[in-house]
């Protein structure tokens, strides 16, 4: 089996975060959402991963993971040239994996769940795809699945009168029927191959499409408060875990677990945490921060106030501002 990542997407709601990286390489808990990606798939013994992106994204993406070497495992690049959905995102994977069975992730998504029943249910049960569902609160934000007698018998992308609550995640297995089933849909009414229609397709062709439903931690992380949420719940995994790297130099300061730091940060004078992320190289004195991620190589000293809730981004520049007596602050 081999695994297949999709890293297409611009991220455009992460702006300014993402003008110069990848989504998919926006860090969580100072690891980048792909390697977490990446690692799912190599605890189910997965070494072959294809990762889709634009051209634009190699660079970043290359000088990150190479050819996987670092990883022991083996990553192949392929292009997708236009944003044409997933099931178009998909296809242009079709001859890297050619008649194998696969597991797909979406990249900007972190899942908690194992995906050990997806693989077996097409590698052991016959099947020929298996979805990862939750129930979600608001259904018409998701692609939604029917089930009826513990089978799936429909699937909709964003329906506006949701047949359920169970929403379809980032995280699929296949077989190569799914190719066949992509060459039969047309473009959604945003413009869009969706992977919904293709896996329809299968459900209208008799194919078996097995279903796991997990209440484990999944998020998209596509906007600023929702990479929050993973920054904090992705720390509070495993708070015994020590994400302090060796390197880092604490002087009269408080941890408040959980937090992640990074190499070569310096810190002095400085209340940090709980859910706190600060990136490599950074410089901080006299701050009081939580729940927020400071990326790469900022430097802050002596704030009067607390940041909370905040992402900063990499080499920024935070320091107190000194008023003339008598004159009136904003």
């Amino acid at each position: 089996m081999k695994g297949l990542i999709l890293c297409a997407g611009k991220g455009s709601r992460l702006y300014p975060f993402t003008y110069n990286r990848p989504k998919t390489l926006v860090p969580v808990a100072n690891t980048p959402l792909l390697q977490l990606s990446i690692v799912k798939l190599m605890e189910l013994g997965i070494d072959e991963v294809g990762i889709v992106i634009h051209p634009s994204q190699e660079t970043s993406i290359r000088e990150k993971f190479g050819e996987g070497q670092a990883l022991g495992i083996s990553i192949s690049y392929i292009y997708q040239h236009e944003s044409k959905g997933i099931a178009h995102a998909v296809k242009q994977a079709q001859a890297y994996i050619s008649d194998e069975p696969f597991l797909l992730l979406l990249g900007d998504n972190l899942i908690s769940a194992s995906l050990s029943r997806l693989k077996n249910d097409v590698e052991l049960n016959e099947a020929q795809a298996s979805l990862l569902l939750a129930e979600v609160e608001v259904a018409q934000d998701y692609g939604i699945a029917e089930i009826q007698d513990e089978r799936i018998v429909g699937i909709e992308e964003k329906p506006v009168n949701p047949k359920s609550q169970l929403a379809v995640l980032g995280a699929y297995a296949f077989t190569k029927d799914i190719f066949n089933a992509i060459d039969e849909i047309r473009p959604s009414k945003r413009g869009e191959y969706e992977i919904t229609d293709a896996i329809q397709r299968l459900i209208d062709q008799q194919k078996i499409v097995s279903y796991h439903v997990t209440d484990q931690l999944n998020i998209d992380v596509g906007t600023m408060d929702r990479w929050l949420k993973a920054n904090q719940k992705l720390l509070s995994s495993d708070v015994s875990m020590n994400r302090m790297h060796s390197s880092v130099r604490l002087e009269n300061c408080t941890i408040v677990e959980p937090v992640s730091i990074d190499k070569d940060c310096v810190l002095k004078d400085c209340q940090i945490g709980p859910y706190v992320s600060i990136g490599e190289g950074s410089k901080l004195e006299n701050c009081q921060i939580e729940n927020s991620i400071i990326l790469n190589g900022v430097y802050s000293k002596d704030l009067p106030f607390l940041l909370k809730n905040v992402i900063i981004g990499d080499h920024s520049i935070i320091t107190s501002v000194q008023t003339d007596e008598g004159v009136n602050e904003p």
